[in-house]
């Protein structure tokens, strides 16, 4: 059974940090390309990050700049550190797995991030 498993939201000062952690059990990690999506309320749902390889990385143009992905293939873990956290990054973070080639998607249960003073 798929699982990703979020953790490392919570309440930030505007300017702060947070440094979010999904793990992932799920075979062939490497295979699925890793993302983070954050929804607020009343929002659809937005792609924030995505990894494959080192090299193969993209961001929202909401957080170039700020927000850095990295996946850990070894402990089947992608992160997404979060810097200059403004109050309109608040939000349910969620974390995605997609396997290409079937198109298949498996999503993390959200972690919420409140940025405010």
């Amino acid at each position: 059974q798929v699982q990703l498993v979020e953790s490392g939201g919570g309440l930030v000062q505007p300017g702060g940090s947070l440094r979010l952690s999904c793990v992932v059990s799920i075979t062939r990690f490497t295979i699925y390309t890793m993302g983070w999506y954050r929804q607020a309320p009343g929002k659809q749902r937005e792609l924030v990050a995505h990894i494959e390889g080192p090299d193969s990385v993209n961001y929202a143009d909401s957080v170039k700049g700020r927000f850095t992905i990295s996946r850990d293939n070894a402990k089947n873990t992608v992160y997404l550190q979060m810097n200059s956290l403004k109050p309109e990054d608040t939000a349910v973070y969620y974390c995605n797995a997609h396997h290409g080639w079937k198109n298949i998607d498996y999503w993390g249960q959200g972690t919420q991030v409140t940025v405010s003073s």
